[in-house]
């Protein structure tokens, strides 16, 4: 399953770089795209444990940046 998703308060291009490449080191997901130009995540993952691999983007993702918010 392939969904967009929009980032809030993602400040650098740097920790956009380093959130797609712990995403994509994730059991489940296929392929991940974080941009910082557009501030949206493209997330391709198992359909069966979806919610539960966007629970471990959300943390990844509140490591590398704090202040960043996934919209679901």
């Amino acid at each position: 399953m392939k969904k967009h998703f929009k980032l809030i308060d993602l400040d650098c291009a740097n920790c956009a770089a380093k959130m797609e490449a712990a995403i994509k080191k994730l059991d489940g997901v296929h392929d991940a795209t974080v941009s910082f130009m557009t501030q949206k995540l493209t997330l391709d993952a198992d359909d069966t444990r979806f919610d539960e691999i966007l629970n471990e983007v959300v943390k990844v993702c509140k490591k590398v940046e704090p202040d960043c918010t996934i919209v679901r």
